[in-house]
């Protein structure tokens, strides 16, 4: 797929270094894509492409990717009109040198992009668009711009396919069940995308309890060791916990980004973690629920209730989620969470409507460096 754009042709440098989890390749993967789609020249420069092997199998069309070691060689590469830092990794200082040099050669601006993580909290409003001066190094006398990543019309919009409302439409439900080994009977359908939650016990106690049969499926690595994990300690515990079979189970293989939207499309509830497949759930439009990745000084905690916030979550889904990340609050008061997608959609439908009216991050990095350029 190939957009009318209005923008100039620019070339561009996104480098990424995996640091875990997949999610910075996931995010850079799509927006090099989207950028390639509009008409731009896109190199990916990245530490670790494999797993692109299965997240894009296919590749993209105007995408090159090329493997960021170090020392970076040099000799045949001329770097492009954009640069792209994404989430803080620290471009090498000879590349930065080689830009620095050919944009003064071409008598063109700098456009240097520090692309940052995505967050919901007041500062991303007041720092999005901000330029930082290069002090010191070869990049001196250079300007980057931070670009924050946002849900509301102050920054700089979410990443989405110009065809996204088109291809969900379009979507056979049962057909990719099917693919997925999966003879669907109308049981509700949970997807589980997850670390290892604190609250993953007693979800699976509340699915299995439940009158309405569920299906979890659930996605490869972390999240079905935690799943397997869980069900052998029930077993050990309580054998009969699932006695009456209402709670099964399906374990996906890896999904391609594209089945990976396929899979929270065909499912009623989606449990997701990280940033990439936040912003995916949202698109789905389905209840979701977030695990937020930890960390050690618990600016994690601000970070979801500011999303929380912005969601205009009901207290039972601010609720669910404190205890699905394992959160003080709800862990000291010992009272377990009600699962109640049916009271969450309403927010959710409302919040992608909110964001479908906004301009998405790909068309706005476009503009910005359109008008800089």
């Amino acid at each position: 797929m190939h957009l009318e754009t209005p923008y100039p042709t620019l070339r561009w440098d996104i480098f990424c270094r995996v640091i875990d989890n997949f999610g910075d390749i996931g995010v850079c993967w799509r927006l090099a894509c989207h950028l390639a789609q509009r008409g731009q020249s896109v190199r990916l420069w990245v530490d670790d492409a494999s797993a692109l092997g299965w997240m894009a199998p296919l590749g993209a069309p105007g995408v090159t990717v090329l493997a960021w070691t170090a020392p970076l060689n040099l000799t045949s590469i001329t770097p492009g009109d954009v640069l792209v830092e994404a989430f803080g990794c620290q471009i090498d200082p000879d590349f930065i040198a080689t830009y620095a040099y050919s944009i003064r050669a071409r008598g063109t601006k700098c456009l240097w992009i520090n692309l940052e993580y995505l967050s919901a909290e007041p500062f991303v409003e007041r720092c999005h668009g901000l330029p930082s001066p290069v002090m010191s190094g070869p990049g001196i006398g250079l300007t980057k711009h931070f670009f924050y990543p946002g849900f509301t019309p102050r920054t700089g919009g979410l990443l989405r396919e110009a065809d996204l409302l088109k291809r969900q439409a379009s979507f056979d439900r049962n057909a990719w069940l099917q693919r997925q080994g999966l003879n669907w009977q109308g049981e509700r359908l949970v997807s589980l995308f997850c670390y290892e939650p604190a609250g993953l016990a007693d979800l699976l106690e509340r699915l299995a309890q439940d009158e309405q049969a569920t299906c979890l499926l659930v996605t490869p690595g972390r999240a079905q060791a935690a799943v397997k994990a869980e069900i052998l300690n029930k077993m050990r515990l309580q054998p009969s916990w699932n006695k009456r079979g209402k709670l099964s189970f399906l374990y996906l293989k890896k999904l391609s980004q594209a089945d990976f939207d396929h899979l929270l499309w065909a499912c009623d509830v989606n449990f997701v973690r990280g940033e990439d497949s936040l912003v995916r759930a949202l698109w789905a439009g389905k209840p979701l629920v977030w695990q937020i990745y930890p960390q050690d000084d618990a600016a994690h905690a601000a970070k979801l209730a500011a999303f929380l916030d912005w969601l205009q979550a009901p207290p039972g889904l601010g609720y669910f989620h404190q205890h699905w990340n394992g959160l003080a609050s709800s862990v000291a008061s010992g009272e377990k969470p009600v699962f109640a997608p049916q009271d969450w959609q309403a927010c959710v439908t409302q919040a992608r409507a909110r964001l479908l009216a906004q301009p998405d991050l790909t068309s706005q990095l476009l503009g910005f460096c359109s008008k800089s350029h």
